[in-house]
């Protein structure tokens, strides 16, 4: 148990170490990118007609990997939030629920030797069921946080795409008759 717990916590050390490098490599570059050139009066002119994005997906993804929802909140899809912490909360409280199960039938299998001769074989394969449950939560909870990640990246990306109805193109109709 003790070597789990070694594991678990040096596991979240390198996971946050990554996180960070990951954050200053993003961080620097875009500072690379915001340099001021001096002002030339017979520089070539910019085109201000070229498409700008309102939102950074990177930014948005960043702000999502800090706190679940918060991309989400940054490109302003404001109703995808409470999903996203509804599914998190859902699939925590069910990893709580397997891991309790797991170590009580655990111990409870650990007792039973101690008291017999042998030790009782169901209780060993409950908390192996429950160990596989729990983990198989883990997986769906890590599976949401992703999905979260590129919910934000492609929203942000998205978010200025206009899906309003060009009068322009003229709609054609297609009908088909068929008479028996």
């Amino acid at each position: 148990m003790k070597d789990y717990l070694n594991y678990s916590k040096s596991s979240v050390k390198t996971i946050i170490k990554i996180f960070l490098v990951i954050l200053f490599i993003v961080s620097s570059q875009k500072n690379i990118h915001a340099q001021v050139q001096p002002f030339d009066s017979n520089a070539v002119k910019i085109d201000t007609s070229k498409f700008v994005m309102q939102k950074s997906p990177w930014g948005a993804v960043l702000r999502s990997a800090v706190l679940p929802g918060f991309g989400q909140f940054y490109n302003e899809s404001y109703w995808k939030i409470p999903v996203f912490w509804g599914v998190l909360g859902a699939l925590g409280y069910q990893w709580s629920i397997n891991n309790n199960n797991y170590l009580l039938n655990k111990n409870k299998y650990a007792e039973s030797f101690m008291t017999k001769s042998g030790g009782n074989i169901t209780y060993y394969k409950m908390s192996e069921f429950y160990r596989d449950q729990r983990d198989l939560t883990a997986v769906f909870i890590g599976l949401t946080y992703f999905l979260n990640l590129v919910d934000a990246y492609i929203d942000a990306h998205l978010f200025d795409f206009d899906v309003s109805q060009n009068n322009s193109v003229e709609n054609f109709r297609l009908s088909l008759k068929v008479k028996f």
